[in-house]
């Protein structure tokens, strides 16, 4: 049974990630109240942004990207006070999450810069990592809430600095994926088994928990979404106007992030990022790209 002097927090987003935090903290002696762009059948799903931060101390925010979440904050911030701390667990641009961190300021709320890097199953499991910007006395003071759906808290600095890291580490998984295709599809054209491929990568340098799990849902034909090429191209655009803005080219970002763009206009945008790999298997796009 909850008590009224339990712990109040809301989880705003609902998604792949979003879903399963509000899941596990429904599992604790906590009241947890969450909301949705689009309505979701859970319990105690609220009518906006600002009714959960009526009822919540501690808030989640895992929103597609940085527009969407200065939005949510500025809808909270009328509710906003000094017993709020704002958790920023979406990827968004650093220049929006300094904004909303602004909003949340202003209102005498705390405000952290949080994105985390785990999948679907690290969240169904309670293992994520989150990237910590902000002030530390605050991720001290909310410790016990992000380990119910973290293994790990890693301070990276001020509110914008854990967002930059966490899009530089998307960058990586982004183009390893690509690469990764690339290879697949070298050593299928060949006609060598992509098992020996695999075998092959156990025992190289590159080998990574990425690429083990990516090349054996391809190898499977599985895209179903762990994280969406989607996002994945809106991190990278992330990264693309970051490199823009401090003088700096980065080709193979730009290349991947444009590989990810047609297959996105191909109707995979909500398939997992690992998809560009279909364009090397026969139910693929390989005669439509070579026609191209």
């Amino acid at each position: 049974m909850q008590k009224d002097d339990q712990e109040r927090v809301g989880v705003i987003g609902l998604g792949i990630i979003g879903s399963r935090v509000a899941g596990l903290l429904r599992e604790t002696d906590r009241h947890v109240y969450v909301w949705n762009r689009t309505p979701k059948p859970v319990p105690n799903f609220l009518s906006s942004p600002a009714e959960v931060a009526k009822l919540a101390d501690v808030i989640h925010i895992f929103v597609v990207d940085g527009k969407a979440l200065v939005e949510v904050v500025d809808q909270m911030k009328d509710e906003l006070s000094k017993r709020h701390t704002i958790l920023c667990n979406s990827t968004a641009d650093p220049q929006s999450v300094v904004e909303a961190y602004q909003i949340a300021k202003d209102a005498g709320a705390s405000f952290l810069d949080l994105p985390f890097t785990g999948s679907k199953l690290a969240a169904e499991k309670g293992a994520l990592t989150y990237y910590a910007g902000g002030d530390p006395a605050v991720v001290d003071r909310v410790r016990t809430i992000l380990e119910i759906s973290a293994r790990q808290i890693l301070y990276c600095g001020r509110v914008g600095e854990a967002s930059i890291l966490k899009i530089a580490t998307n960058m990586i998984s982004a183009t390893t994926m690509e690469i990764l295709a690339e290879a697949y599809g070298l050593v299928s054209a060949a006609g060598i088994d992509p098992h020996k491929l695999s075998e092959a990568l156990e025992l190289n340098a590159g080998h990574s928990p990425l690429i083990a799990a990516k090349l054996a849902s391809v190898m499977e034909g599985d895209y179903a979404p762990h994280f969406s090429l989607k996002n994945m191209f809106k991190d990278a655009q992330y990264g693309l106007g970051l490199g823009k803005s401090l003088g700096l080219e980065l080709p193979a970002l730009s290349t991947t992030a444009s590989l990810m763009f047609r297959a996105m206009q191909k109707g995979k945008g909500e398939q997992d990022f690992s998809v560009l790999a279909e364009r090397f298997q026969k139910n693929g796009n390989k005669e439509e790209d070579e026609k191209k």
